[in-house]
């Protein structure tokens, strides 16, 4: 496994901009002073893929999705969607090539119904006359019709994460980035988020996200990066991810929390 792990290093070392790349990162590093979050880091994600970003506690998966998205300049490298460089792009710019995320913790306006939440991410992308269809099958594509429009406040925390998986939706991404979208999650509303990621890549949304649940990243991934220390540790499917016992070691062993 550790010939294997040292194969999948020297690919993502140097990721292709191939048209079956939807996005390319390529050795990107994000210092704060002297401190470097994550050093060299290199990942490709294809077309139509459901790409999973894992790492103990302090790993730099979410500076990495900071970057991806334009929230944290790259000290250096370079970071390419749909082949066009976004390195220096900012965050709106990346929303209109065709990104879109949605954030561990819910970034909904809790005093504003349903509606009027899915209505204000859709604005800048549908003409007045067609949102309120559109709000509707954003609604039905994420499965909250039977939820009616209540107040935001009023809603359960998975409540919550669907509605704002509608309104990045509104955005009519390439590429859905989620934050840890089973956090804080029941059961029965795990089980009702993977299948409407599922259902999101069947009908033809690229996904990558970041995922603490490996029962969750077991149900719905299909390739898997690790990363350590704000670095690449390891690639490849999600069989192989798990049989890697430096993985196990990583998240198992004294010097990480166990995921």
């Amino acid at each position: 496994m550790y010939l294997e792990k040292e194969i999948t290093k020297s690919r993502a070392a140097t990721p292709s901009r191939s048209s079956d790349n939807l996005l390319s990162i390529k050795k990107i590093t994000k210092n704060f002073g002297a401190i470097s979050a994550v050093s060299d880091f290199s990942m490709d994600i294809k077309k139509g893929e459901i790409h999973c970003l894992i790492g103990p506690n302090g790993a730099g998966k979410t500076t990495v999705f900071k970057m991806i998205t334009g929230v944290y300049p790259p000290t250096y490298g370079k970071i390419y969607l749909k082949g066009k460089d976004i390195t220096t792009m900012n965050t709106s710019k990346r929303m209109k090539l065709g990104m879109s995320i949605k954030m561990q913790v819910p970034g909904v306006y809790s005093e504003l119904t349903l509606r009027e939440n899915i209505r204000i991410a859709a604005q800048n992308f549908v003409k007045e006359k067609d949102i309120e269809k559109e709000i509707d099958r954003l609604i039905d594509v994420v499965g909250i019709r039977n939820l009616g429009n209540p107040l935001v406040k009023n809603m359960s925390h998975g409540q919550q994460q669907w509605l704002e998986i509608a309104m990045a939706l509104a955005a009519k991404p390439d590429l859905l980035l989620l934050d840890e979208p089973a956090a804080g999650l029941g059961p029965d509303e795990t089980e009702f988020t993977a299948k409407l990621v599922l259902d999101l890549n069947a009908k033809g949304m690229t996904i990558l996200f970041i995922e603490h649940d490996m029962n969750f990243v077991k149900r719905i991934a299909k390739d898997v990066t690790v990363m350590h220390n704000g670095k690449f540790f390891a690639e490849g499917s999600l069989d192989e991810i798990l049989s890697n016992k430096e993985v196990a070691e990583i998240y198992l062993g004294k010097e990480a929390q166990a995921c």
